[in-house]
C-alpha cells in the first residue's frame, strides 16, 4: 500500500511517516510545505528508506497536487496539513482559513480527480482519511461529560473553527460525490519531536534555561492527554481497518489540568535534571507564573474513546506518567534538535495575547 501523506514533517504526521517505515510494508509520500512547524530532522530515521518518498509542495497548489498523485499513484491519503496553534490563529487568522480551509478543499478536488480514474478495484480501496482534533467541539459542560463522535460542533477559536470547516467539506465530499472519506478527531498530543510553542515543549525548555512558566488563568483548563507514537498507531488503523463514512475520535485517558502538567514536568525535571537549575532559583516550580487568559479559552476538552477501542481494537498504551517520563527524557537527550528548529521566527514569547 502507498499512502501520501499531508504534513508529513509536522509533529503528528511524522510520527505517522516514522511508525509506518518501521512496523509495516507500505511505503510513504510526505508531502509538505516546510512551514515553520514542519522540520525533516524529526524524520531522519526514515529518510533514505526506498519506501519514502518527500514533495515539497503547499496543499493550495492545484496544479503541484495532481503531479504529485499522477506520479506516485496513492493508494490512500491522510491529510494532517494545517496551520495547529490556537493562539497563532488568535493573532492571524488568514493562514487558517486559507491552509485549513482553502488547502483542505484544493486537497479534496485534486483526490476526487484522481480516484475517479482509478480502475474499479483501486477506486474502491481508496481512502481519503482526514486528521482533525477535538477542540471542533467547544467546551465540555460538566465535568463527567466526554465529547462523542455525535456532539454538535461549537468550535471557539479561529484554528477550531477552520477545522470544523475542513471537516465538514470532507464530509460534505464523501456525501455529494461518494468519495470514500474518514474523519478522526483526537485530543491533546504530546511527546518526542514537537515544537517548542506547544505547553508541554515550551515548559521542559523554559525550566531548563531557568526562565518563566507562564500559565493561562488559574492553570485549571482540563485537557485530554494523547502520547503521540499511540496516535500514530491509531491512525493508521483506522486509514487501513476504519469503516469509510465514520468518524472516529481518539483520546489518550488522560484528564489533566494544566497545572498538574507544568508540575509533573517541574518534578521529573528535578529528579532528571537536578543541576539545570541556576543556583539562585529554589526549585523548578518556582519560576511558575500565571498570565492573562487567552480570549476565548475553553475550559475542559475530554474525548470518548470507546468507538475505536470497540471497532478496531485501538487503545493507548502509554499512560500519562509513562508517556511524560519518555517526553521529558527525550528533550533532555535532544536539546540540541531544539536549538536547530528554533531557527529564530519563534523565540517562545506569548502568542495570542494581541486580541
Amino acid at each position: 500500500m502507498k499512502i501520501l501523506i499531508t504534513g508529513g514533517a509536522g509533529f503528528i504526521g511524522s510520527a505517522v511517516v516514522r511508525h509506518i517505515i518501521a512496523n509495516t510494508q507500505d511505503s510513504v509520500i510526505n508531502l509538505d510545505k516546510l512551514t515553520y512547524a514542519g522540520n525533516l530532522e524529526s524524520l531522519a530515521s526514515v529518510s533514505t528508506d526506498g519506501r519514502y518518498a518527500f514533495e515539497q509542495v503547499d496543499i493550495c497548489d492545484r496544479a503541484a497536487l495532481d503531479r504529485v498523485f499522477a506520479e506516485h499513484q496513492p493508494d490512500a491519503v491522510m491529510h494532517l496539513a494545517a496551520e495547529s496553534h490556537v493562539d497563532r490563529s488568535i493573532d492571524g487568522p488568514a493562514a487558517f482559513i486559507e491552509t485549513n480551509i482553502v488547502g483542505t478543499y484544493t486537497l479534496l478536488e485534486a483526490a476526487r480527480q484522481y480516484w475517479q480514474q482509478l480502475d474499479e478495484t483501486r477506486k474502491v480501496a481508496f481512502r481519503f482519511h482526514h486528521i482533525s482534533t477535538d477542540e471542533v467541539y467547544g467546551d465540555l459542560e460538566g465535568p463527567e461529560d466526554l465529547f462523542s463522535e455525535q456532539t454538535p460542533y461549537a468550535p471557539s477559536s479561529p484554528y477550531s473553527a477552520s477545522k470544523a470547516s475542513s471537516d465538514h467539506l470532507v464530509r460534505a465530499w464523501r456525501r455529494t460525490y461518494g468519495l470514500p472519506t474518514l474523519i478522526t478527531n483526537c485530543s491533546n498530543n504530546y511527546g518526542p519531536y514537537h515544537f517548542p510553542e506547544k505547553l508541554i515543549p515550551l515548559v521542559i525548555l523554559n525550566a531548563l534555561e531557568g526562565k518563566a512558566l507562564p500559565i493561562y488563568g488559574k492553570g485549571n483548563q482540563v485537557r485530554d492527554w494523547l502520547y503521540v507514537e499511540d496516535h500514530a498507531r491509531a491512525l493508521y488503523k483506522v486509514v487501513t481497518e476504519g469503516k469509510v463514512g465514520e468518524t472516529y475520535n481518539i483520546g489518550g485517558h488522560n484528564e489533566k489540568q494544566n497545572i498538574e502538567v507544568v508540575h509533573s514536568i517541574c518534578d521529573l525535571l528535578a529528579e532528571l535534571a537536578p543541576k539545570s537549575l541556576p543556583d539562585h532559583i529554589t526549585g523548578y516550580r518556582s519560576l511558575i507564573t500565571y498570565v492573562t487568559d487567552r480570549p476565548g479559552h475553553d475550559l475542559r476538552y475530554a474525548i470518548d474513546a470507546s468507538k475505536i477501542q470497540r471497532e478496531l481494537g485501538w487503545a493507548p498504551e502509554e499512560t500519562f506518567e509513562t508517556g511524560l517520563r519518555k517526553t521529558v527524557q527525550w528533550y533532555l537527550e535532544n536539546l540540541e534538535w531544539c536549538r536547530r528548529v528554533q531557527d529564530g521566527s519563534y523565540q517562545r514569547e506569548r502568542l495570542g495575547a494581541s486580541a
